[in-house]
């Protein structure tokens, strides 16, 4: 979810009304184009037509959090941030909170966006705001991780000063998340990651996994269990000592994911929310914060290597 940043944009309303119109003669005569070059999806993908008001838009990530209506045969009515690619940048500059839109849902693989955007109804909210990186300082490499208590999957209390002489890979999910490339990436990602460690009992021994839940009602020490036993693939049988699953209190997690930069809110039974996933030194210091999903196992990889290899 995650603490989110917010940046104001204000533009002259003539001005807005006439790239309006332009951009929806535009977005109308493409609705049957298929998306080329880096846009396009594989012939296996299912598209859904969506429907809903916009709640905020992330320039800086390309992405548009929407309330919408049930999008049938894949997902109940409620607010949800949408990736936007690049033949349908140009609705980042014009769409604003409040404006109603019409869009097709493309889910391919562990892939979701949007595209084919019709604004359909302009807001009468002038004032003109966006959510975007920045508002909020969040963590640095460098910068000290504080000592933040939460609860793991066995129910028993843990402090992040306890995994210190390791290096820390952390990140944050829920477990009904429904978009594949979101949560479900993060713990694939970190499933990935525990497989490969496993390869070289030296690096697997001097390194941590952390899964820290923002769904404080719903993700109890229990749910985590199961969840976390699925990625691992152990199943019941999960003892839980390289990578651990955690949640605590609404104030705890607010402020393990306000240091990272992460903003998060619940909207209709799910979390809207962005991604962060941190790399943490032995000595309990920032070295990288991944702020997207775009990071791969190679990547957190090597950033382990380079850690390790500067002590040698």
């Amino acid at each position: 979810m995650i603490v989110r940043q917010h940046k104001i944009h204000r533009r002259d309303a003539s001005v807005r009304a006439l790239a309006l119109s332009a951009l929806l003669l535009f977005s109308l005569a493409s609705l049957s184009c298929k998306a080329s070059g880096g846009d396009a999806a594989s012939p296996n993908a299912k598209r859904y037509d969506l429907k809903g008001k916009v709640v905020s838009v992330n320039k800086a990530e390309n992405r548009v959090a929407v309330a919408h209506e049930e999008i049938e045969g894949y997902m109940d009515a409620m607010t949800m941030p949408f990736a936007v690619r690049k033949n349908d940048y140009w609705a980042l500059d014009v769409l604003k909170p409040g404006d109603k839109l019409t869009a097709v849902l493309v889910v391919d693989g562990g892939m979701t966006w949007i595209e084919n955007i019709v604004i359909t109804q302009e807001s009468t909210d002038t004032s003109g705001s966006s959510e975007t990186a920045g508002a909020a300082k969040e963590a640095e490499p460098g910068d000290s991780l504080p000592n933040f208590s939460l609860v793991n999957q066995d129910g028993k209390k843990i402090r992040l000063e306890q995994y210190k002489g390791r290096v820390l890979l952390l990140t944050f999910i829920y477990t009904r998340c429904p978009l594949p490339d979101y949560c479900p990436l993060m713990s694939e990602n970190f499933a990935a990651l525990e497989r490969e460690l496993k390869k070289t009992p030296a690096l697997y021994d001097r390194t941590h996994l952390l899964s820290i839940s923002f769904d404080t009602d719903y993700d109890t020490p229990k749910v985590l269990k199961s969840y976390g036993g699925a990625y691992t693939e152990n199943y019941s049988d999960e003892k839980f000592k390289h990578w651990e699953f955690a949640t605590g209190s609404a104030d705890e997690i607010r402020d393990i994911a306000g240091f990272f930069g992460l903003r998060y809110y619940k909207e209709t039974g799910q979390i809207v929310h962005g991604l962060r996933t941190a790399v943490i030194t032995p000595e309990g210091q920032v070295y990288k914060v991944y702020r997207g999903n775009e990071w791969k196992t190679d990547d957190a990889m090597r950033d382990i290597q380079a850690i390790l290899n500067r002590k040698q």
